[in-house]
């Protein structure tokens, strides 16, 4: 973001210990479906700051002439930004057996990270864990995803847990909780889109991996979230419209997380206006 902050000196966070960017705990990552080039730069002239990652949505990328990509991922990396395409598409190689193929032209288009998953296509372990070692090997930073996309095929949380461990102990960067863009019924959410019982107990074993990323899309799930891992919990699948909103729940400027900040800082109920 360029420039001072409007409000600086005037307002202080009301939740201090934010990360700043370049960090590596306390990531957004962002789902971009398909903004046009001059659309994503005036978006990241506001939000960059609240960003670190924009993923390019499923198999979107298929569909961007080679310059405009290129041109996108100039763009984004001037602003600090990491943009890389989505696990379907990363999928979508491997099963047809053309993945290092997929890893050399990633490159070429001037990307630097690749996410792994098997939300759709059957990937054994050891194929995961040599996919992981190609792309290391190849110089690109991996993100892993874990979980399935469908309801009906949800592993249980604890295998996830293991997954998730064996792809961290591999060297990738971040692994990410599958929950889709519904949010709902997939990873650690139920049916309504609240962290679930058993989510809950999965979040206990995870809360202290700074590598974990949570798919979040609605924003009750990432005030629930934030209240339960802090400001600095990696978030993801954020919409491009949501990046600010998002920031402000993190440091105490929405109502919800500010009812928390006040609640830890005043032990009475008495209100006072200070002027100064």
């Amino acid at each position: 973001m360029d420039g001072v902050p409007a409000w600086q000196g005037v307002i202080a966070l009301p939740v201090q210990g934010r990360a700043t960017k370049p960090r590596t705990r306390g990531v957004t990552m962002v789902i971009d479906k398909g903004m046009g080039l001059m659309q994503m730069k005036d978006w990241l002239s506001l939000a960059s700051d609240t960003v670190d990652y924009l993923k390019l949505g499923f198999g979107t990328s298929a569909f961007y002439p080679r310059r405009l990509l290129e041109a996108k991922v100039d763009a984004a990396r001037a602003f600090g930004v990491e943009l890389y395409p989505g696990g379907t598409f990363a999928e979508v190689a491997l099963w047809q057996g053309c993945f290092d193929r997929y890893l050399a032209n990633l490159k070429a288009l001037g990307m630097h990270t690749v996410e792994i998953s098997d939300g759709t296509i059957s990937l054994p372990v050891q194929q995961r864990q040599e996919a992981i070692q190609r792309a290391l090997d190849k110089g690109v930073d991996v993100i892993t995803e874990v979980g399935k996309k469908q309801i009906d095929e949800q592993p249980p949380l604890e295998w996830l847990w293991e997954q998730a461990q064996r792809d961290l102990e591999h060297g990738v960067r971040y692994v990410i909780m599958e929950a889709r863009e519904s949010g709902k019924g997939i990873g650690i959410y139920d049916e309504q889109g609240a962290i679930s019982v058993e989510g809950l107990t999965f979040l206990q074993h995870a809360q202290s991996e700074d590598r974990m990323m949570w798919e979040a899309p609605l924003k009750s799930q990432q005030e629930q979230l934030i209240l339960r891992l802090g400001p600095n919990v990696s978030l993801g699948n954020i919409a491009p419209q949501d990046a600010l909103a998002l920031e402000a729940l993190r440091v105490g400027l929405r109502a919800d997380t500010l009812r928390t900040s006040i609640a830890e800082q005043v032990s009475d109920a008495s209100w006072y206006v200070q002027t100064g």
